[in-house]
Formats: C-alpha cells, sequence, structure tokens
C-alpha cells in the first residue's frame, strides 16, 4: 500500500487509514513492566460480518463511500485516505471486482494499543492465523505509521511476522515462508501515535493494477484516480466526452468501462483466492452478475488525441488489450487544434505538470492559448482539468466554477471545472 492515513476511536473500536510519514521520531524503548495493551480481534467475529476499509487516493473518499453505499455495504464512513464498511464475504468479493476508486480492500483483524514493539507481537500473536490461510501460503508484511514513536516500521513487520509465524508453530508445528515480491497473502499493519492495527489484504495487488496493462506513457494515471476524476467531473458514460492531452489513454479507458458499466477489476486476479474462507462457486457467481450487467462493445462518444505519435500508437494497443478496439476515436493532433463533436459534453484531461523551470515557462506559455481556444470553439461544454500546476486557471484567464483538491500520490493536485457558457469568457 502506497500510503496511510487515519483517524483513530478507541471508544468505538473503528479505525481508518492515512498515508504514513516517511520520517518517524525515535522514542526511547518502554520498561519492561507494564500493562497488557488493549486487545480487539475481527478474527473472532460472525463471517458474515467483516469490519473492512478501503484506502483510496486522497480526495476520493466521498465518490468511493457512494460506490460502496450502491453496492449495499453497511455503516460506511468516510476517514482521511478512504472509507470503512461493513459487510460479507460476498460484498468484500463484490468490492475488489467493482469498485472504481478503491487502491485495496482490508479487512481489519487486530486493533489494540502499544507501546513498543512487544505490544504490537502480542497483538498480532493474539490472532488466529491458520484460520485465514494456509501454513503452505508464502506471505509478506507492511507497516506502515503516521504520527509512530518506533524507531523503525521495518522492525515492526518483522515483529509481526515473528508473531504470524509463531502462532502457526504453537497450532501446526510449521511456519509460512516470506516472499516479499509475489507472496500469496499480505499483511498490513498501521501505527498511529497510540493504536495498533493488523489488516489482512484482500486484493493482493493494488487495485488501480486492472489486469491489462503493459504500455505506458511517461507518467501515467492510475486508473483509480483517473475513474474518480471522471466520477467528480460528472461524467455517467452518456455524455460525449474529450480528452485531447490522452497519454496512454488511462482515462479514455476508464470512460469506456463507465460507459459499458464492466467490472473494473474483471481481468486480473484478487489476494481472497488464497484464504481459507475463499468460495469459488460464489466468486463465480459475483463474477457471472457482473458479466450479465455489461453492455456490449460498441462505438461510443468517447474520442482522445495527442501530438505524440507514439502515444497514439500506445493508447491503441491499450484499447485492444482490454477489448475496446474500435469503441474509442482516436487521432493525432495538437490540443489546440481539437474541435468538439457534439453540441455539448465533457474535456476530460490530466495535462502535463511544469517540474523543471523551462516546463513551468513553455505551461505559462500554453495556458493562455488554451483559454482562448475553449472560448472559441467549446461553448456548451464542460473542461475538466486535473493538474499539479495550480496556476493553470488564473494563466489561462478562466474562472473555475469548482476547484476539487485530489493528491496524485504525495503530489497536491487541483479538478478546475470550467463550464463554457455561450456568450461569455469567464
Amino acid at each position: 500500500m502506497s500510503s496511510f492515513r487515519s483517524r483513530q476511536r478507541s471508544q468505538a473500536g473503528r479505525h481508518f487509514i492515512r498515508p504514513a510519514a516517511e520520517h518517524e521520531a525515535s522514542k526511547p524503548e518502554a520498561p519492561a513492566e507494564r500493562r497488557a495493551p488493549v486487545q480487539r480481534e475481527a478474527a473472532a467475529r460472525p463471517p458474515r460480518e467483516l469490519d473492512l476499509f478501503a484506502p483510496c487516493p486522497r480526495g476520493l473518499e466521498g465518490v468511493l463511500a457512494r460506490e460502496l453505499a450502491a453496492l449495499g455495504a453497511e455503516r460506511v464512513e468516510t476517514a482521511d485516505g478512504g472509507v470503512g464498511f461493513v459487510g460479507d464475504m460476498t460484498l468484500m468479493m463484490r468490492a475488489n471486482l467493482e469498485l472504481r476508486t478503491a487502491s485495496r480492500v482490508l479487512l481489519r483483524l487486530a486493533h489494540g494499543r502499544y507501546r513498543d514493539e512487544r505490544d504490537i507481537y502480542a497483538l498480532a500473536l493474539n490472532v488466529d492465523w491458520p484460520r485465514w490461510f494456509d501454513v503452505s501460503r508464502t506471505i509478506k508484511v507492511k507497516t506502515d505509521g503516521h504520527g509512530s514513536g518506533l524507531r523503525s516500521l521495518d522492525f515492526v513487520s518483522l515483529k509481526v511476522k515473528d508473531a504470524v509465524c509463531d502462532r502457526f508453530r504453537r497450532a501446526q508445528d510449521a511456519r509460512p515462508s516470506v516472499d516479499t515480491r509475489y507472496p500469496d497473502v499480505r499483511i498490513h499493519v498501521y501505527l498511529d501515535a497510540e493504536w495498533a492495527t493488523v489488516y489482512l489484504d484482500t486484493s493482493g495487488e493494488p487495485l488501480f493494477k486492472r489486469g491489462w496493462r503493459d504500455e505506458t506513457g511517461e507518467a501515467p494515471l492510475r486508473e483509480n484516480l483517473a475513474a474518480g476524476v471522471l466520477l467528480l467531473a460528472g461524467y455517467d458514460g452518456s455524455q460525449p466526452l474529450l480528452d485531447p492531452m490522452m497519454g496512454s489513454g488511462t482515462l479514455l479507458i476508464e470512460a469506456a468501462d463507465i460507459a459499458l458499466n464492466r467490472a473494473p477489476g474483471r481481468l486480473r486476479e484478487f489476494g481472497f483466492t488464497e484464504l481459507r474462507s475463499y468460495d469459488a462457486v460464489a466468486w463465480e457467481g459475483v463474477r457471472a452478475r457482473a458479466r450479465q450487467a455489461e453492455k456490449p462493445v460498441a462505438p461510443l462518444p468517447i474520442h482522445g488525441s495527442d501530438r505524440a505519435v507514439q502515444m497514439l500508437v500506445k493508447t491503441r494497443h491499450n484499447l485492444g488489450r482490454v477489448g475496446l478496439a474500435g469503441a474509442v476515436t482516436l487521432a493525432q493532433r495538437d490540443v489546440l487544434d481539437a474541435r468538439p463533436f457534439a453540441e455539448s459534453g465533457l474535456i476530460v484531461c490530466n495535462p502535463p505538470y511544469g517540474v523543471r523551470l523551462d516546463e513551468q515557462d513553455a505551461l505559462a506559455e500554453l495556458y493562455p492559448q488554451l483559454g482562448s481556444w475553449l472560448k472559441q470553439h467549446f461553448a456548451g461544454w464542460t473542461a475538466n482539468f486535473f493538474t499539479g500546476d495550480l496556476r493553470m486557471p488564473k494563466l489561462m484567464r478562466l474562472t473555475p466554477a469548482r476547484k476539487i483538491p485530489l493528491y496524485n500520490g504525495a503530489l497536491d493536485c487541483r479538478l478546475f471545472v470550467l463550464p463554457m457558457v455561450a456568450g461569455s469568457n469567464r
């Protein structure tokens, strides 16, 4: 998991994830004489009620909460960096398959106070790990934190790994092996200043990995963030949509999947298939219902273009990989040469960000031209620019109707929403 952010509520027992700090302050080791940590273990719950958490790019929590509510999740509650919810095993499988904006779906197994690594070891040892997966499965433990005073999060991961192995030895006189590259089972630990939470990852690889990509342009937009940008722009699959800076086509592919009601995870595998609770018949039923809900592939009112011929080639390749050849109209052209193909619609794009000074100067020259291009040609359309360059609307000489804060990893970005009203320059 690339980032975690959390909000802990000891009285309610709910835990939420937040991005981890890269450098945590150290604190002296706690004395050996101390009280036993407060512990709670979700593994003992009835199987029909799983305590789940779906992290997502920051800024998309509301979108993800609406997705979960539409799936029938209960006790949906947003936090900074994700959404907590409750559901059964079928809902967990559907969430992995159908959520467009989630990064993972995590199952909480333990939650408790800690003072040092020994408390976290005891917390993890209290989980009945053999109940959840077989000793033949390989494991990987990853720890993130925000405000933790422990010296090394890697050492915490090592102690949790030891606890998992010790619990297996106690039950079976055998232990699982570690595989840090391609584990069967991933375990996540999150720490804040006072509380530790242990999660079982039901997703495996992060959910933005849809299972089709083998070609990317420079700095591709992650698929779950692209889907969130589209949904925040109001795209529901019915409106004409144009991406005049398409790169490798991520926004176009996510838009087509929305228009065709295709489950974003239909081409990939998931971590929950390695768990003891995995029900292959139930999973096939979930997949079959998702396939039945799909619309047939046909030409869509979705157009994309890029001035770089290599991006056109990569986008065409990616569309073929995902089964959308012929569904999206592509062209090689400069953004300023793009024209509307309907009376109204949405422009949604992710322009390049200026990192070096010369790039920023070039963009400062481009932005006024983009503003004029929109005013001259796109009356009746709404332009949605997702960018890390916060100067953009001012330099375009346009006033956004909305400025939606989003994060692309650690980069502070905005989705600028610009309705182009006929006869108006602002």
